[in-house]
């Protein structure tokens, strides 16, 4: 008989976690920026762990090997785009605009200052 490890196992994504070189920079910018909840900061090993809805994101100051900053991109649902691209703007933040989107989606993209992309979207009548 064969086994089903999804059901022995059910695996859970506990965080995504990214490496920095610019560590307290790349925390201040989340927070700040997107307002996401900062649940642990640990200065003195170069850890955050941030909360995102369900989701977490532990960032890490660690040397990064390689340019590995374009195989990243991480999406965030939001619920007021056109103002979270205002506070873009003022943080100086480089913004992208993708084609309309005929069923209302409104998104736009930019970089967290290690060069990640960052996906902002909102679903329209939500």
């Amino acid at each position: 008989m064969s086994r089903d490890l999804r059901r022995e196992m059910r695996p859970g994504l506990y965080c995504v976690e990214l490496r920095s070189e610019n560590w307290e920079k790349l925390v201040d910018w989340y927070r700040t920026v997107l307002g996401v909840r900062v649940l642990v900061r640990v200065v003195e090993d170069g850890y955050a762990l941030l909360e995102a809805g369900d989701t977490r994101i532990a960032l890490l100051a660690r040397a990064v090997a390689g340019d590995a900053t374009r195989r990243i991109s991480l999406a965030f649902e939001v619920e007021d785009v056109p103002r979270l691209v205002a506070r873009l703007e003022v943080f100086g933040s480089p913004l992208q605009y993708p084609e309309s989107d005929p069923e209302g989606l409104r998104e736009v993209n930019t970089e967290d200052p290690d060069g990640n992309r960052v996906r902002l979207f909102s679903w329209p009548n939500r």
